[in-house]
């Protein structure tokens, strides 16, 4: 039977099936036939995947080596500069506002951590000293996944919900510090604690902290510390600090970058998996995918666009949140490895602050719901006037720290 619009018209579609036949004489190659890109090989995966494993592997040990080259470098600045450092750092209110501003523009808390913990490996800033910085450094942190959140500003429910998402991280640490901040001034609870953790892990202060890490980077620390003096240039302490920070800077983003490519999709489907199981779950979900990305601003700022398309509830998000503060410790952990004990002392004291403050408030329902009440408050009025979103983020994290500093200064 013939098919329909082809009735009557037998030479016309004769001569189609021709032109058709002369035009494509071979038949068509099969797509296995057809040649593969780079990367779609087995072999070709292999390599991938050794070429990623070796990039962490060099930009973590390229980590390493600006920490120890980072506390070389304060130390070549002499007695003078770590008496001015700590003399700057003696008021801890002080401290606590430039842990904020610093890590506000930096972005990033294990920049800040890290440096510090080359500073105290130096002996250019005490432990007591150090304390209140990090603890503001845990404040400041929050200012990346906020302003992630503005992102959702042409949505008024969408954005509603992600800036909830992402300021009830900032109103859990404000508070923490709230509470811990002058219990550590009054007991010194967080240092003496930390102090008695660092003696049981590597022996008394008369011990030499006999770092493996220590050793390895050390010849990489003397080659360059050589190779910058063989300059002669004058004041060569600053640029061996300078180029340490640079080398910090590059091998944390280095170390993110391909952490997040390698770990990331496991960590989505981790996440879909065990998110609202528990809010233990939910910790210790955001307490390890924060340690293998190295970084506490990918995983909360991760939460923000879930929360924004209403995927993932606000309880849900907030023991996640409170898990990459755990989790980004691990950085400074890593970063005490190639120094001394004083080093590893001011880690734990990172570590001990967020475990201590998520058992003060999380366990308990009223304090709970504090932070999340405070930010879902937040979030109803930043949706109606999206300027007071801009405030929030502004005041914080840049002009009241900066302002306050400026004033202890002045009197």
């Amino acid at each position: 039977m013939p098919r329909p619009g082809l009735t009557g018209c037998p030479r016309v579609v004769e001569s189609a099936t021709s032109a058709v036949a002369n035009e494509s004489p071979e038949p068509s190659p099969l797509v296995s036939d057809l040649p593969r890109g780079p990367g779609d090989r087995p072999a070709d995966q292999l390599v991938l995947h050794v070429l990623r494993a070796l990039s962490v592997a060099g930009a973590l040990y390229l980590f390493l080596v600006s920490i120890k080259l980072l506390g070389t470098g304060f130390a070549m600045f002499g007695g003078g500069f770590s008496e001015r450092l700590i003399a700057t750092t003696s008021n801890p209110l002080v401290g606590l506002l430039v842990g904020i501003l610093a890590t506000s523009i930096v972005q990033s808390s294990s920049t800040t951590t890290c440096t510090v913990v080359g500073f105290v490996a130096a002996g250019a800033l005490s432990i007591e000293n150090a304390i209140p910085i990090v603890m503001g450094a845990n404040i400041g942190t929050t200012v990346t996944s906020t302003i992630v959140s503005i992102g959702h500003v042409g949505r008024r429910e969408e954005f509603r919900r992600a800036l909830a998402a992402a300021t009830v991280h900032d109103f859990f640490n404000v508070i923490a510090v709230a509470v811990l901040f002058p219990i550590e001034l009054s007991t010194g609870f967080l240092r003496r604690s930390a102090t008695a953790l660092s003696d049981l892990l590597v022996g008394s202060s008369g011990v030499t902290f006999a770092s493996p890490v220590k050793w390895a980077v050390s010849p990489a620390v003397r080659a360059i510390v050589g190779f910058m003096k063989s300059f002669g240039l004058p004041h060569v302490a600053v640029f061996v600090a300078l180029l340490a920070f640079g080398l910090l800077v590059f091998s944390l983003w280095v170390l993110v970058r391909r952490t997040k490519a390698i770990a990331m999709r496991r960590a989505e489907v981790v996440l879909d998996r065990l998110m609202g199981r528990s809010g233990v779950a939910g910790i210790a979900v955001g307490t390890g995918i924060t340690a293998v990305i190295q970084s506490s601003s990918v995983t909360t700022s991760l939460m923000v666009p879930l929360a924004g398309a209403g995927v993932a509830r606000l309880d849900q998000i907030f023991p996640i949140t409170l898990g990459a503060n755990i989790g980004t410790t691990v950085t400074a952990l890593l970063a005490s490895l190639a120094c001394d004990s004083r080093a590893l002392t001011i880690a734990l004291v990172h570590f001990l602050f967020n475990i201590v403050g998520i058992l003060l408030i999380y366990p308990f329902p009223p304090a709970r719901r504090i932070p999340m009440v405070l930010a879902e408050r937040l979030a109803a009025v930043a949706a109606r006037s999206r300027r007071y979103a801009a405030l929030f983020i502004i005041g914080l994290f840049y002009v009241v720290p900066g302002l306050l500093i400026l004033l202890s200064r002045a009197f």
